[in-house]
């Protein structure tokens, strides 16, 4: 997991993962705990964890490459069970 600024491991509420969409294409999207980072494949964009707070701008988004959005991130927060 990324850390955050404050050194603590960044994760995101599940439950906030189900409301938040891409705000480019309103789409949704799925956390990389690994980066700490919301991926919206559609959009091939990144989007920032800082302290628990998703940064949703594009401008704070990185581009993220084909190979990164042919691998599917972990979905889910911490606790969760994919089945």
């Amino acid at each position: 997991m990324a850390d955050g600024r404050d050194g603590k491991k960044t994760n995101v509420d599940p439950k906030l993962l189900e409301l938040l969409a891409c705000p480019l294409t309103k789409g949704p999207l799925a956390w990389d705990p690994d980066r700490g980072e919301l991926i919206s494949r559609v959009a091939k964009l990144a989007y920032p964890v800082r302290d628990g707070i998703p940064i949703m701008l594009p401008s704070e988004a990185r581009t993220i490459s084909a190979e990164d959005v042919l691998s599917p991130p972990k979905l889910g927060g911490p606790g969760s069970s994919a089945s």
